[in-house]
């Protein structure tokens, strides 16, 4: 019969094309940049990336893990099958019954496939992801009939030439779409790219429960710094970008977009890969940037990104709160690339907007972004007699008073946290005027030059010192120390300060009484949470205080940005409202009289919100304010006397 003949040859000819495709996609993305891999160990590591990190996240929505597990998992399953038996033409029914119960499974995941696209949401890409779910059956559906003869179910030639032509047009549609588009182009181009991106990841650190945040640091003596055209990408970028799904989780989350500023992590991601093979977004079948409209970005491999393809724009009103990276069930780094093209911008360009230019400039000039007098940094702490490194040279602690120093509100959060600190008896000094900023505004706004320097200098005058513990109050300074000092030698432990006073309340070394006070909630700031994984210690904190947390719906690794990150109230790009709006919109919706926070910037935004509002508190304040004082009848046990003992 027709088919006898007919399949084997559309196979093969199938999977030569998908092959010839792969070459083709391959050398797209190897225009990008060097970047080292373990080629063997990541195609080795990619069943479990695939099977147990990528499922970590799509199996936060139950119904989309289920039918991926079975729609994927019985598409790989029937494809070997049908290479073995069809291809090859291995009479087996040992081999012909897995593939018909392959198919059953693919077609049942199918049918939740096309359930979800008949009213999908918003954020999903229409257009030729519409197709599909009826790809996925015809595949499913016709490989089951023609594996029937084999299976000894029917007999060979059942149904005729009409029946047998069918059956090829559906070999074809199926083939076409699942295998063919797989590397040409379409909705199953993110399988390939997908499977490749979790093998040689950029940040392989990510998997196996790991965890990696900070920010790659810039050739200073590269021909151009940063990102101007997509070739100048590091070529597993480029991978990843292909491996987008158009689930639109990114879009869904992002604070940015949904504050009506010109950004959409999804359709940033497919306008890279207009870049990398060149072409319009006129096609594109998803949400544009807000206030922008399609078709008139266009870009090519070698063209520079912010001359036709992104808008400026669009890039500086990212927070790099990476919520579009936790969400993102391909693991694609969308804060990666933003300020890989924020870098050229600054870098090469000196296009920094709003009062960027400002900033930086100041950075130079006083180590601040403010650009206060150096000199002034410990005027906060006239009359706290605080111990300064470079009289004490040693200390259990260093407290990293960060920038805050400079701002009566913040320094009003550092006074709580000295007053816990003495109470405690915690032997610590800070650096005084030896201190700079951390970096961190520098680095979000593409000047990594400027941010190098200010690193190399603070750990110039950290390695001076001895210490055992880096803690501070600022979560941006606790994640540079922590995460992006160690590529210029200074590796830390570093401790944000909720989480050293709550070892202090689990050790006895302070008491806290009961808050006195209304409902509270907690805001978790993005800088310790989704990018160093702290959501325990501020909750067990507020928690030893009697606060039952009324938890906001977007909170943990789904919280919402304050609006403060990434040098965003910096550069200002307008938007249709404010993200701290939105998040104080949050807040009262729990009923909460009062916000919790952890970070200085989160208490700026927040307070900055128009009342009636709820009070914005950092956890330091209310531990200071529940503060149970020691007994004066029994003197506190201080570090002279612990030395003491010891040389005793």
């Amino acid at each position: 019969m027709i088919l006898d003949w007919l399949l084997p040859v559309l196979l093969l000819s199938v999977l030569a094309l998908a092959l010839i495709g792969a070459i083709r996609r391959i050398s797209l993305w190897r225009a990008g940049q060097p970047s080292p891999v373990d080629f063997f160990g990541g195609l080795k590591a990619m069943p479990r990336r695939y099977l147990v990190d990528l499922h970590h996240v799509v199996e936060r929505d139950k119904y989309m893990s289920n039918t991926h597990v079975a729609t994927a998992g019985g598409f790989v399953l029937s494809l070997v099958l049908i290479i073995l038996v069809h291809l090859f033409g291995i009479e087996s029914k040992w081999l012909a019954w897995p593939l018909l119960a392959s198919s059953v499974l693919m077609f049942v995941g199918a049918t939740f496939v096309y359930k979800r696209r008949k009213n999908p949401p918003s954020r999903l890409s229409k257009g030729p992801w519409m197709r599909l779910p009826k790809s996925l059956l015809v595949f499913s559906v016709t490989f089951f009939l023609v594996t029937l003869p084999a299976a000894g179910v029917l007999p060979q030639g059942f149904g005729g030439w009409v029946l047998a032509l069918i059956l090829a047009a559906g070999v074809v549609w199926g083939l076409g779409e699942m295998v063919f588009g797989m590397t040409w182009g379409g909705p199953m181009k993110h399988a390939f790219a997908g499977a490749l991106h979790l093998a040689f990841h950029r940040r392989p650190e990510r998997f196996g429960g790991g965890r990696s945040t900070g920010l790659k640091p810039v050739d200073l003596d590269a021909p151009v710094l940063g990102v101007q055209k997509p070739s100048d990408f590091k070529w597993n970028q480029l991978l990843g970008f292909d491996a987008c799904v158009q689930c639109g989780k990114c879009e869904a989350m992002c604070p940015a977009f949904a504050a009506g500023q010109p950004l959409n992590p999804k359709k940033l991601i497919q306008d890279m890969v207009i870049g990398l093979a060149g072409g319009t977004d006129a096609k594109f079948a998803g949400s544009p940037y807000p206030g922008i409209e399609l078709g008139n970005a266009k870009g090519g491999p070698d063209s520079t990104i912010t001359e036709g393809l992104v808008n400026p724009d669009t890039l500086w009103s990212c927070t790099t709160c990476r919520a579009c990276v936790e969400e993102c069930p391909m693991m694609i780094e969308h804060v990666d690339a933003i300020v890989d093209m924020r870098r050229f911008l600054t870098l090469e360009k000196g296009n920094t907007p709003g009062k960027g230019a400002e900033t930086l400039d100041n950075l130079i000039a006083t180590d601040n972004p403010n650009g206060y007098e150096p000199g002034s940094r410990m005027n906060w702490a006239a009359d706290q007699n605080l111990r300064v490194m470079s009289e004490v040279k040693e200390a259990d602690v260093l407290f990293w008073v960060s920038d805050g120093a400079f701002d009566m509100r913040s320094q009003r959060i550092l006074r709580s946290f000295v007053k816990l600190l003495k109470a405690a008896n915690v032997d610590f000094a800070v650096l005084g005027d030896e201190e700079r900023d951390s970096g961190d505004v520098a680095r979000r706004l593409g000047d990594d030059a400027t941010f190098q320097s200010l690193a190399k200098r603070n750990i110039a005058v950290m390695n001076k010192y001895r210490f055992k513990r880096i803690v501070t109050t600022d979560p941006h300074a606790f994640h540079v120390l922590k995460n992006e000092y160690k590529d210029f030698g200074g590796d830390y432990e570093v401790l944000h300060h909720t989480t050293f006073i709550n070892e202090l309340v689990k050790d006895g070394r302070i008491k806290l009484g009961g808050h006195k006070g209304g409902t509270v909630t907690y805001h978790d700031p993005c800088y310790l949470g989704r990018y160093n994984g702290e959501y325990d210690s501020p909750r067990e904190l507020l928690s030893a205080m009697g606060i039952q947390l009324a938890e906001m719906e977007r909170s943990g690794f789904r919280s919402r940005c304050c609006g403060g990150g990434g040098g965003a109230p910096i550069t200002d790009i307008p938007g249709e409202r404010r993200i701290a709006d939105m998040r104080i919109e949050d807040a009262r919706a729990t009923g909460a009289e009062l916000v919790a926070v952890g970070c200085q910037q989160c208490t700026a935004m927040l307070e900055g919100v128009v009342e009636p509002r709820p009070e914005i508190k950092d956890i330091a304040e209310l531990a200071a304010d529940a503060l149970v004082e020691a007994d004066d009848s029994q003197p506190a046990r201080t570090r002279r006397d612990e030395l003491a003992v010891e040389v005793a």
